[in-house]
């Protein structure tokens, strides 16, 4: 349940905190830390504010503020095997247990470009049977799957292949409002190893949405057998989120990408256990972080003291360049008025996609109080960047993530330098080579007619042979009526006739 759904004098303990680096932070700093026993003072007569007990000092928070803290209460615990010891009074430390074990509950989401290995993933992980195959658009709407990893319950959800977080087709808003309504804990990137600078075009806009992710380098067979070589530790240190190699068609890799999973989970709360800042964060905490493990390395190499310890990866901006970052800084001050959004929606993220003229974005801002200025503001940013880089707002923050693309698989990625001539080059130099590729298309078509029209007739006419001695057999033993017509003139004849020309 979630804070908000208190009932005035009823006491909960925190599960966990959702929402976007900013307000997450803030919340956390006033206390709301896992499993500290919060209590509902006072529900205002017009919802707003509410009024809380934690850590001995009052505190109270707005309606929409405390929908993003989910809780365990009383009235929950009642349903919980712990109440097997209950004695009629609610002890604290039963309802701490029973959130111990309701945060164990990890909600990870599936990213990725369609045809990324995003469903074989979700197969082999969840032990789910969901449609795969190589083209575009094979999973139409999300799927879930469910299954224990490391004392945790891990929720699987399969979203839609997407190559932008944009507005424009329906994948794209399926996943958008799923990661921002939903806000999933983990957000796993699928990104084909094979084809990485236009898979790592969502992997930035994720990134804006200040999302907790972890990025799964499917594919990576195909990788190591093309002879490119990529330092995925250093390209996960560029785009401040861990790398883990996998292959999902055959589960390669999945146990170490699913316990990065529970790491990134249970160190983005900078607390320990007992609730006490962890060591060396405090001066940190202005900016988000993600846990990954040294060198994102993995426990049989590390060490489980060192797993422990972990290293905190920042989580960074995508440079734009002076003048869209001047731009994009200009709408996010106007956005962060809205104290109110900034539990949904990275405000950073919000300003890009305004200036990109996003019509959910514009939906979305229209409704706060400040959307003239807001608005007023966009539009100015939106002159000035036509004026100083030549171009629409959209194409030139394409162009910039594009360049950090670039940029980035410069320094971690090293291509074969001689060309592997696969079986399938091989075959397109001769049937699409200029001179020879029309007659043999001829020949192909030649091919085809004579099979169909020469070697068909014998399948055809043993058919249509088969086709009238049930019609004979059916005529001779069968009594006039409808039902002889209809089994005569409609099944046989009909069926037969469309088995004749298949």
């Amino acid at each position: 349940m979630k804070l908000a759904d208190l009932e005035t004098g009823e006491k909960a303990v925190i599960v966990k905190v959702s929402g976007h680096g900013g307000f997450r932070k803030r919340i956390i700093e006033m206390g709301f830390v896992r499993g500290k026993v919060v209590e509902c003072l006072q529900n205002a007569p017009l919802l707003d504010p509410v009024k809380y007990r934690i850590m001995s000092y009052e505190v109270s928070l707005r309606r929409s503020e405390a929908a993003n803290i989910e809780v365990i209460g009383t009235g929950e615990l009642f349903q919980s095997s712990e109440t097997d010891t209950f004695n009629g009074t609610i002890e604290e430390d039963i309802l701490r247990r029973v959130a111990l074990n309701q945060r164990k509950r990890i909600n990870v989401a599936l990213v990725g470009n369609p045809n990324c290995g995003k469903t074989s993933l979700f197969n082999k992980a969840s032990g789910g049977h969901e449609h795969e195959g190589n083209y575009s658009g094979v999973t139409v709407d999300a799927k879930e799957g469910q299954f224990e990893f490391d004392g945790y319950t891990i929720n699987l959800v399969d979203l839609p292949g997407t190559y932008s977080l944009s507005a424009y087709s329906p994948e794209e808003l399926y996943v958008r409002h799923h990661l921002v309504n939903e806000q999933p804990d983990v957000v796993i990137n699928v990104v084909d190893g094979s084809n990485l600078e236009r898979n790592l075009f969502l992997t930035t806009q994720l990134i804006d949405m200040n999302v907790r992710m972890v990025v799964a380098l499917n594919m990576y067979d195909e990788l190591e057998k093309s002879g490119d070589a990529l330092d995925y530790r250093q390209l996960g240190k560029l785009l401040g989120a861990p790398i883990i190699p996998t292959v999902g068609r055959k589960g390669w890799g999945l146990d170490k990408l699913f316990h990065v999973v529970t790491k990134v989970y249970e160190g983005t709360d900078f607390f320990s256990k007992d609730g006490r800042l962890k060591k060396n964060t405090l001066d940190e905490l202005h900016e988000y972080y993600h846990a990954s493990e040294v060198e994102h390395g993995f426990i049989e190499e590390l060490g489980e003291q060192n797993l422990r310890g972990g290293e905190m990866t920042r989580h960074i901006h995508i440079n734009h360049g002076q003048v869209l970052e001047k731009a994009i800084a200009g709408i996010r001050q106007s956005i962060l008025v809205n104290e109110q959004i900034r539990a949904v929606y990275s405000t950073r993220f919000l300003a890009i996609k305004m200036l990109e003229h996003d019509k959910e974005a514009e939906a979305v801002l229209s409704k706060m109080p400040n959307a003239v200025d807001i608005f007023s503001i966009r539009d100015k940013a939106d002159d000035m960047v036509r004026k100083e880089l030549k171009e629409d707002p959209e194409a030139a923050i394409a162009n910039a993530k594009y360049g950090f693309i670039s940029g980035a698989l410069a320094e971690t990625f090293t291509k074969r330098k001689i060309e592997k001539k696969t079986k399938t080059t091989t075959i397109d130099s001769v049937v699409l080579n200029k001179y020879l590729g029309y007659p043999i298309f001829l020949l192909f078509m030649f091919i085809m007619f004579e099979c169909t029209f020469v070697l068909g007739e014998y399948p055809k006419h043993w058919i249509e042979s088969g086709v009238n001695f049930l019609s004979e057999l059916v005529r001779a033993g069968m009594t006039e009526g409808p039902l002889k017509d209809l089994l005569l003139e409609g099944i046989i004849s009909g069926v037969g006739g469309v088995i004749v020309f298949l």
